[in-house]
């Protein structure tokens, strides 16, 4: 793992930027606020991560449309107290005065005969494939369910849940998550772009006139749930991107992160088991610029819905398509088609261990003060594509986009953590009424009135924010609008 302890902010963002092959200069329009200090309690530079994730994402906004307008480049602005307060968005809304409340059934950090696992239980069929495991009733206290896995070990019960489809991780140290096949066969550097077939340079069609952000006429289709992938939508869309998020109506919903992720975009249900609907999704496909997915390495393949195939329908007279995916694992390594999520990940690589041990209040894990690696992860992603469309405009071609969850977290490792409990020694941001107004905006949704936090970043002389806002998932057709 390379060590970039020594890092500023800067430092970050240059190397991101030049690594992704983009022009130096365009550099010179970013304006970072707020210092290299800490900016969240712990000691993981989280602070750090937000502010140069969202910067990236900005600043290649930025670069598109000045070469689909062929002007400079305009200034882009970002705060790194905004920054990380929008790390937290899903959680920092209040939907007619009042927030969410988080609910974890049986989900969490738990004792096992030699260590703790972690338990992932946001879906119902994850909740219920653990109690199974455990030999527990549907009805199982949390009690009843924490008494069952102290009886079993922690690797073992790991190994199990991959075969029950639960999410069960043991907890691990630097040094034990390093020492396995998963932790040597992720990548370095936290995006990979793969150029999977040649064209002329291409130009996706400019949106209707009264538009004006970046990304105006580009069109996304989203199929992503939970947290990282919907937030590389709701970033495409803040720029002006047209994005259509399909769901299947035979899949639980989140509706607590919905209200947060779901801005910006329209929503359409398409099942996919219909002869029909998969014909739709594979209409709008054909007219799509990016197909942006989160689904498990490989588990969409029956479907069709494979980069190389969806490249080879358009044909050689066909206009080129950005393929992005979101893993938790990556895609290489035996672990890459687990289930996996932001928090399961900072378990299982020796996040929460250290985070603990640098707090130094006895805990055996400590999480992060927000989902440092799905946000990451969601603004790697955006950039992946955004970067992928610069590429588009220069010299053409279709592409593979791949950020996984694991990558972020060995990149964000990689700047190092703050000495001691030194970390700790700053505001976090527990409640909405702690947020400063100047981020925050009220709009009216189709649940009410919703309080949230607005976008961070700020690009002179272009709108940079969501239009649409959350409603119930399927109130849309599903189609294109008009460009």
């Amino acid at each position: 793992m390379s060590d970039r302890s020594q890092y500023t902010t800067w430092d970050s963002i240059r190397h991101l930027w030049v690594t992704l092959g983009l022009p130096q200069e365009a550099l010179h329009s970013l304006y970072l606020k707020g210092g290299d200090d800490v900016a969240a309690p712990s000691s993981f530079k989280v602070g750090h991560l937000a502010q140069s994730s969202i910067a990236l994402s900005g600043l290649l906004a930025a670069l598109v449309h000045a070469k689909r307008q062929q002007t400079r480049i305009p200034d882009v602005v970002i705060d790194r107290q905004h920054a990380v307060i929008e790390f937290q968005s899903e959680k920092l809304y209040l939907l007619n005065g009042e927030r969410s409340a988080p609910s974890a059934a049986i989900g969490g950090l738990h004792k096992t005969a030699d260590g703790h696992v972690r338990v992932h239980d946001s879906f119902p069929n994850h909740r219920n494939a653990a109690l199974q495991l455990l030999g527990c009733s549907p009805d199982a206290t949390r009690a009843e369910f924490a008494a069952k896995l102290r009886t079993r070990n922690a690797l073992d019960l790991e190994t199990a849940a991959v075969d029950a489809s639960a999410v069960i991780f043991a907890i691990r140290r630097y040094d034990e998550w390093d020492g396995t096949p998963q932790a040597q066969a992720v990548q370095d550097f936290p995006i990979t772009i793969s150029k999977v077939a040649n064209s002329e340079p291409h130009r996706f069609t400019q949106g209707p006139d009264n538009a004006r952000g970046c990304l105006s006429g580009l069109r996304v289709l989203e199929m992503s749930r939970v947290i990282a992938a919907p937030v590389a939508g709701k970033t495409l869309a803040a720029h002006g991107a047209d994005v259509l998020w399909i769901t299947s109506p035979n899949l639980p919903d989140l509706p607590d992160l919905d209200n947060d992720l779901g801005r910006g975009k329209r929503t359409a249900q398409l099942d996919l088991n219909k002869p029909e609907d998969k014909e739709r999704l594979m209409a709008l496909l054909a007219d799509a610029d990016v197909f942006l997915q989160s689904y498990r390495p490989g588990s969409l393949a029956d479907k069709g819905l494979v980069t190389e195939q969806l490249v080879q329908e358009r044909g050689a007279e066909g206009k080129p398509l950005i393929c992005a995916s979101l893993s938790a694992w990556g895609t290489e390594g035996p672990w890459a088609n687990r289930r996996g999520f932001d928090s399961i990940v900072q378990t299982t690589s020796g996040m929460n261990v250290s985070e603990a041990e640098h707090h130094g209040s006895g805990e055996a894990a400590r999480p992060m003060p927000c989902q440092a690696l799905d946000h990451g992860a969601g603004y790697f992603l955006a950039s992946g594509i955004m970067a992928a469309l610069y590429r588009q405009l220069t010299e053409g071609g279709s592409y593979q986009v791949d950020v996984s969850l694991v990558g972020v977290m060995k990149y964000l490792r990689s700047l190092g953590q703050y000495d001691g409990d030194t970390g700790f020694q700053c505001k976090g941001y527990e409640r909405f009424e702690d947020v400063p107004a100047q981020m925050t905006e009220t709009r009216n949704c189709a649940f009410g009135e919703l309080e949230s936090i607005k976008h961070s970043v700020k690009i002179e002389g272009v709108d940079a924010g969501w239009e649409h806002m959350p409603k119930p998932l399927g109130s849309d057709e599903a189609v294109w609008l008009p460009r």
